[in-house]
C-alpha cells in the first residue's frame, strides 16, 4: 500500500494503524513522491491525501488514470462540500473519507476496494441473477460486461471508476428491486455507515450523471426513505 499525506501526524498515526491491520505500507509526504514510488513499488492500492503541496491528490490520481494505472484509490478530503467529494471521482478515485475520519471506516473502505479489485480479477459478480449469454448484464437500454469492467447506454460507452461501475452493476441485477441504503452500503462497501453518511447519496448523484444523460429516460431513481431503484418509468 501506498499513503501519501503531508500531514507528519496524520501519516504517522494512519501508517501505524495501517500496519497494525496487517498493510505493508510505504508513506510519502507530497504528490511527487507519490507519483515516483507508485511507479517504482505497483502498490496493491493507495491512499492520497487531496491537499498536498506541489502535486496535489487530485493531479496524482490524474496522472496515473492517464497513464493507464488503474489501481484502486482511497482519497482523504477535509473538504466537505459534495462538488469538492465529485471533483475527486471525477479525477478517477475510486472512493473517499472526509477527515475527521474514524480509522475502522478507513480499514472499511480499504476492505471494500480490495474485495471488489479481488472479485473483477477473479470474475465474481454481485448476485446470482440471470445475465446475458455472453456474461453481460443487461436492464432497459443499459448493458454490463462484470468480466471486462465495462459498461452502455445504448450505444454510449459510460466512464465509471470501480465504486460507480459495482454500485450501477448491482441496480442492473436488481433492476425493479428497490434496494435500501443499509443493503448498497452492505454489498459496495461492506460497511454501514449511518444515516448521517452522504457517501451514497454522493455516488448515486453522480452516477446519474453519467447513466441519464439530458433528454433520456432516467434509470436511477430515489425511494424517499428507503434506498434506489434501477428502472423505466
Amino acid at each position: 500500500m501506498l499513503l501519501a499525506e503531508d500531514d507528519r501526524a496524520i501519516r504517522h498515526a494512519l501508517e501505524r494503524a495501517l500496519t497494525l491491520e496487517g498493510y505493508e505500507v510505504t508513506a510519502v509526504a507530497d504528490g511527487v513522491e507519490a507519483i515516483a514510488q507508485a511507479h517504482r513499488s505497483a502498490p496493491d492500492i493507495l491512499v492520497l491525501d487531496v491537499m498536498m503541496p506541489g502535486i496535489d491528490g487530485l493531479q496524482v490520481c490524474r496522472v496515473l488514470r492517464a497513464e493507464g494505472d488503474r489501481t484502486p484509490i482511497l482519497m482523504l478530503t477535509a473538504l466537505v462540500e459534495t462538488p469538492d467529494r465529485i471533483a475527486g471521482l471525477d479525477a478517477g478515485a475510486d472512493d473517499y473519507v472526509v477527515k475527521p475520519f474514524d480509522v475502522d471506516e478507513v480499514f472499511a473502505r480499504l476492505r471494500a476496494l480490495l474485495r471488489r479489485t479481488n472479485g473483477a480479477a477473479s470474475g465474481d459478480g454481485h448476485d446470482a441473477s440471470p445475465a446475458e449469454p455472453d456474461g453481460q448484464v443487461a436492464a432497459a437500454d443499459l448493458r454490463m460486461d462484470p468480466q471486462a469492467r465495462r459498461a452502455w447506454r445504448g450505444e454510449r460507452e459510460l466512464e465509471l471508476t470501480r465504486t460507480e461501475f459495482d454500485l450501477l452493476e448491482l441496480l442492473v441485477r436488481n433492476a425493479g428491486i428497490v434496494l435500501d441504503h443499509a443493503t448498497i452500503y452492505d454489498r459496495i462497501w461492506g460497511y454501514d455507515f449511518g444515516p448521517g453518511s452522504k457517501n451514497l447519496a454522493v455516488y448515486v448523484g453522480y452516477l446519474r450523471r453519467k447513466v441519464d444523460e439530458p433528454g433520456a429516460t432516467s434509470l436511477i431513481h430515489t425511494v424517499r426513505g428507503v434506498g434506489y431503484v434501477l428502472r423505466e418509468d
